[in-house]
């Protein structure tokens, strides 16, 4: 049975949370909480507090083992884009934009 945890409109790159979701796919629960807690990457703290969030949902079933849980994956999709411009030499204008991500991250039993 698979457990999911999503987390919407975060305010921070995609790719950036990528890096991190790829050193946790395929681990058991608590080698990749250890992996995210020694991570120095911002991306890492949010992943962190949604597998604590993934791992509390799955407490709420009966039926389910947390002891046996792994992440089976974690998906990291781009949200709507925040346009800003930032002013430049000899009035000319260039575009920033701050990418938001939609992250699921998906548990199951072993």
């Amino acid at each position: 049975m698979e457990i999911v945890a999503k987390a919407n409109m975060m305010r921070i790159s995609p790719t950036k949370v990528r890096l991190v979701g790829d050193m946790i796919k395929r681990k058991n629960v608590n080698e990749a909480m250890g992996i995210l807690m020694f991570t120095p990457k911002k991306g890492a703290f949010i992943l962190k507090k949604l597998l604590d969030s993934a791992v509390g949902n799955a407490r709420q079933k009966k039926y389910v083992d947390v002891d046996n849980l792994y992440v089976k994956n974690v998906v990291v999709d781009g949200g709507p884009l925040i346009k800003r411009f930032m002013p430049r030499a000899m009035g000319r204008a260039t575009r920033i934009r701050k990418r938001i991500s939609h992250i699921t991250l998906i548990l199951d039993e072993a």
